[in-house]
């Protein structure tokens, strides 16, 4: 099993395994959130995730589907993608990671509107809490600009 890395550690090649200690204390706070109607542990169509629905409250009409998808590997490697879908059939996603790759630092963000690659090398807490922290609010602040 790969070990736990700093995150500004390049050097191995590799993200492991899926860590569902993590993943499972990610969807119980996801759970706590009134942000999400549904949230999912490992759902046979994306079983190596935790998928949260937002509450369809939050969003104009034109958006049908808003989730959150997380993957959390045992290296303390990340994957966090965001997408809205538009009954146009458009769509709005972004994407965090934590990974090695071979088009950006192993630490970097796939901006909107199509989570384009390559990304923009980031830094990002250690902490899996304050990442998420960081990434919710950045959604909070892309849904409270819906309503401007």
């Amino acid at each position: 099993m790969p070990e736990r890395r700093p995150p500004d550690d390049d050097t191995v090649p590799e993200v492991g395994g899926i860590d569902t200690d993590i993943l499972e204390q990610i969807g119980q706070h996801l759970e706590r959130s009134n942000r999400f109607s549904e949230t999912v542990f490992q759902p046979e169509y994306a079983p190596s995730s935790v998928v949260a629905e937002y509450d369809m409250g939050y969003f104009p009409t034109a958006i049908e589907r808003a989730y959150l998808q997380v993957r959390w590997y045992e290296t303390d490697d990340f994957n966090i993608h965001y997408s809205e879908q538009y009954a146009t059939g458009d769509h709005w996603e972004c994407r965090w990671d934590r990974r090695p790759n071979d088009h950006n630092t192993r630490s970097h963000f796939h901006p909107p509107p199509d989570a384009a690659t390559p990304g923009d090398d980031v830094e990002y807490e250690e902490d899996w809490r304050d990442i998420l922290s960081d990434v919710l609010g950045d959604l909070d602040d892309r849904i409270e600009a819906f309503w401007e």
